[in-house]
């Protein structure tokens, strides 16, 4: 076994544990002695051990004179657990492998350099899948506003539903079930009120071993949300709804009543970058919008997003009115359109999903107090 195939194995251990960390990144690790796998570890969830304590837990005495693999740079701050770095040179670890640097500035390869200090051997990959499980991590870091995803389905001519409004299904089952993965690794899940009075939808990660259920997010900027809709009713997850300065006090009254937390704005129409700004003050890292054409157009025109994943079912249904996936009015110019970079393609049963990034996500996107701001009655 090579050490890319131990680095891969590490890499596989963090993405299984992606969205039950926030607001810390997924990290895997691997202690190898003698080319013999001896310790495995996984960060579980914030405010726990670190993937590095737990695989050298499990590799005891075997740790000395050993090599770890892991995907994220050693701590070496003491934050609600003790630094990683002096874990690691207590076990006597010979050689760490890193997949990636740690992207906050204030301890970016602080841990490299404690390692090689205390006299370790440390070789930094600069993984690329490494780099892509940390993404909406370093965004948050950079930005203190969450790495937001728009997700939408659509048929093979572009159409989110038929002229009549009918959806159900356009994807399959397989696609269906990829999407409450999805969600279960996000921290939050944003729609609209007309998703809200048009499908009445629980929001929740319906999977067949059970999974973490994001919040729930509503824009609504009048209230308007029912007190005996499905996301209220149902309280597996929190709902939290944005709304506008000028809405109705009774309304937030009633609704608070019916369990959902309120968080209202300084302006009558709600801003994306108002909103990302709340949603980050309240420690919300990844942001899944999945929404109907106003909604995404609001994202879209402010720039207000970092991914797009796509599901194209082979089906055709045609019509000039039939909605798509982004509403508004668009760009007027082809030279105005966000750039894309597709980064995986692959199949969802008979469906196709494609992930794309928006090109320059991967750099900070500026301090948050720069966020343009966009408004619109949603």
């Amino acid at each position: 076994m090579t050490t890319d195939r131990f680095m891969e194995m590490a890499l596989d251990l963090a993405e299984g544990v992606a969205g039950q960390t926030s607001p810390n990144p997924p990290v895997g690790a691997v202690v190898v002695n003698g080319g013999r796998i001896v310790g495995t570890g996984a960060h579980l969830r914030a405010g726990g051990p670190h993937a590095e304590v737990h695989a050298l837990a499990e590799a005891g005495e075997f740790a000395r004179d050993a090599d770890l693999y892991v995907t994220l740079e050693p701590c070496s701050h003491t934050g609600k657990t003790p630094p990683c770095t002096e874990a690691v040179i207590r076990a006597g670890i010979r050689r760490v492998f890193v997949g990636t640097r740690d992207p906050n500035p204030a301890v970016c390869s602080a841990g490299i350099d404690r390692l090689r200090q205390a006299g370790l051997e440390v070789e930094l990959f600069d993984h690329p899948r490494a780099e892509r499980i940390i993404r909406p991590f370093a965004h948050f870091i950079r930005t203190s506003t969450p790495y937001v995803t728009i997700k939408t389905a659509v048929t093979a001519d572009g159409k989110t539903a038929a002229h009549t409004g009918h959806s159900r299904w356009i994807t399959g089952p397989a696609a269906r079930e990829d999407v409450h993965h999805l969600r279960s690794r996000h921290d939050a899940i944003l729609t609209g009120i007309g998703t809200i009075l048009q499908d009445n939808p629980l929001l929740t990660s319906r999977l067949p071993r059970g999974g973490k259920h994001p919040i729930r997010v509503i824009l609504d900027t009048r209230l308007r949300t029912p007190v005996q809709s499905n996301i209220l009713t149902n309280k597996e997850a929190p709902v939290w709804i944005i709304c506008g300065s000028e809405a109705p006090s009774d309304r937030e009254h009633a609704l608070t009543q019916a369990g959902a937390t309120v968080l209202r704005q300084a302006t009558p129409d709600l801003r994306i970058a108002d909103l990302l700004l709340q949603l980050g003050e309240r420690q919300i890292q990844t942001l899944l919008v999945e929404a109907g054409g106003e909604v995404n157009a609001s994202f879209l025109e402010s720039g207000h997003f970092n991914q797009f994943i796509l599901y194209i079912a082979p089906k055709l249904i045609g019509g000039i009115d039939a909605p798509t996936a982004f509403g508004g009015n668009g760009f007027p110019a082809m030279e105005q359109a966000i750039g894309l970079t597709f980064d995986q393609v692959e199949f969802a049963g008979k469906d196709l999903k494609i992930t794309a990034i928006k090109e320059g996500t991967a750099c900070s996107q500026g301090s948050s107090k720069k966020l343009a701001t966009s408004a619109r009655s949603i």
